[in-house]
């Protein structure tokens, strides 16, 4: 189970760093990634250009208040994503990350955040 552990720390800092090329290695080919506020699921390419225009268009993006578990088959995570938005202003996200992972990579992502931040986020 520590190496889900290992891959979560992986992946959490790849997207802090704004590394989308490292998170797309973690990800499965086939990986499901589904979001809570807007109910559908994305493929690894979604995912990757989803990624690229958070981390091209939001700065300082860090996850903070950090509790992971890991799990049988994977890992839980809550955090509070904290991040400028283009109005420069700072937007802290309660979240929580359900995760999955064979053979080394992510097989299905569900990611719970709290909607009410979405406007905050995209607020120019």
């Amino acid at each position: 189970m520590s190496d889900h552990l290992e891959l979560a720390e992986r992946l959490f800092k790849a997207i802090e760093a704004g590394d989308i090329d490292a998170v797309e290695e973690i990800y499965a080919p086939d990986a499901e990634i589904w979001h809570n506020t807007d109910g559908l699921v994305q493929s690894p390419a979604d995912n990757v250009r989803t990624l690229t225009w958070i981390t091209t268009n939001l700065a300082g993006m860090a996850y903070t208040k950090i509790r992971r578990s890991a799990t049988d088959d994977g890992f839980v995570q809550q955090h509070v994503l904290t991040l400028t938005n283009r109005a420069g202003q700072r937007v802290e996200i309660p979240a929580c990350i359900v995760v999955r992972i064979a053979d080394g990579h992510i097989t299905r992502l569900d990611e719970y955040l709290d909607s009410a931040m979405i406007p905050r986020i995209m607020e120019t």
